[in-house]
């Protein structure tokens, strides 16, 4: 039987499509009743794919609307993708290509700069066109070693942190991270449904909910400058001795006193000997608080959010420059999206970009200038690995003065 690709999935096909999802990612292959509802809310089947081999679908995708925020704070349209899965004894048949075909050329035509994703493994995307953009690191703190004095552990300068519930972290966490979303680059934004399943007002049933501590950093002139949202294990040594594990599922602040004032306060708890710190970004200023950095060891290093460019001139024209410069780009792209040879112009003022008949100063393949967009990537780096040619001695070290940033990148969120 002919395999049928659908790219608007009916309501009817969404059990099927939920129970090869599942399958794919070596979750049970079931879809409760509760989980299709709650897919139903959160889905744009209009927007969803599925390969179906008679009744059974074996084959999953989908994407939908984000907004990336750019190096300088404005933000782009972006095409998320995501439930990506083929299952086992369907794959080597192109069928993620052709999902991922339709999604891309579906999003050229809707306006969309780029196209985001999480890769699960990393040798997949980059053949689409997608390069990495942001990493993330996670620590785990011995917290008896980290130097800090519990009974100094209160915000300084008159701010005040308060245990919060879920109803108020709904209420006052949007407006924060809006605010985060206004200059942290690489960060996306959360609809509501987001703050509704992240506070276990809506929930999965494939993933067991345990009510979190939730709490929020009041600055001296009482506005809501960060939030914190951590669990804790129940854990006893020998002789009576306290091993509790506290592990950060939030930690969003806009300002340093307020990232300072949540960090001690956890690191403060009693009985908390460890503190598992969630995705950060690999630059946080986490390890340099501490009285001893090497009490925060790194359990994982890892690229998190990668990006596809649709839009050359819209992303290049978007972010913020430091410098003055100006740069021809030769873009190599097989799927005949995005490529072209581009002139930007860029200093502190605004930027432009528009096709050229100029000579080029550095050729790459449209995934590198994914990898370059939020500044975490040096060109020059690329160029020694042969990833980039720089055609015009200097080009490259030109480049990373216009694209790179003082601080890295940072997505806190998965998708």
């Amino acid at each position: 039987m002919a395999l049928e690709l659908r790219t608007s999935l009916a309501d009817s096909d969404l059990t099927s499509w939920i129970v090869a999802f599942n399958t794919g990612f070596l979750r049970p292959p079931e879809a409760p009743k509760e989980e299709v509802e709650l897919r139903r809310e959160q889905m744009d089947l209009s927007r969803t794919q599925g390969v179906f081999d008679g009744d059974r679908c074996v084959a999953t995708f989908r994407s939908f609307a984000q907004r990336l925020t750019a190096v300088g704070g404005a933000d782009v349209p972006a095409d998320a993708v995501s439930n990506v899965a083929v299952s086992p004894t369907h794959r080597r048949r192109g069928l993620l290509s052709r999902m991922m075909e339709h999604d891309l050329r579906a999003a050229k035509e809707r306006g969309e700069a780029v196209a985001t994703l999480i890769a699960a493994e990393y040798p997949i995307y980059g053949r689409y066109g997608f390069g990495p953009a942001t990493w993330i690191s996670e620590w785990q703190v011995d917290v008896p070693r980290a130097g800090l004095d519990p009974r100094h552990s209160a915000p300084v300068a008159g701010g005040r942190v308060d245990f919060a519930d879920g109803e108020e972290v709904r209420k006052l966490g949007p407006a924060l991270h809006e605010r985060l979303r206004a200059w942290q680059h690489g960060v996306i934004d959360r609809p509501d449904l987001w703050w509704r399943t992240n506070t276990g007002q809506r929930q999965f049933p494939s993933r067991p909910w345990t009510e979190p501590f939730y709490v929020l950093y009041r600055s001296p002139d009482g506005s809501v400058d960060g939030l914190l949202a951590y669990t804790a294990d129940d854990r006893w040594e020998g002789n009576k001795r306290p091993h509790n594990a506290a592990t950060v599922l939030e930690l969003l602040a806009v300002t340093p006193a307020a990232e300072r004032a949540l960090w001690h306060f956890l690191l403060s708890v009693d009985w908390v000997t460890r503190v598992n710190t969630g995705r950060r970004a690999p630059d946080d200023l986490l390890p340099l608080l501490l009285g001893d950095p090497r009490a925060a060891q790194v359990t994982m290093y890892a690229d998190w959010l990668w990006l596809r460019p649709l839009d050359v001139p819209r992303l290049l024209e978007t972010r913020t420059y430091p410098v003055e410069g100006s740069l021809v780009l030769e873009l190599r792209d097989g799927a005949g999206l995005a490529g072209g040879r581009y002139f930007l112009e860029a200093g502190p003022d605004g930027a432009a970009c528009a096709t050229t008949g100029r000579a080029a100063d550095l050729t790459m393949d449209i995934g590198e200038l994914g990898t370059l967009w939020l500044g975490d990537e040096s060109a020059v780096r690329l160029t020694s690995l042969g990833r980039i040619a720089e055609e015009r001695p200097g080009a490259a070290a030109l480049a990373d003065r216009l694209l790179r940033t003082p601080r890295r990148p940072w997505c806190p969120d998965g998708f």
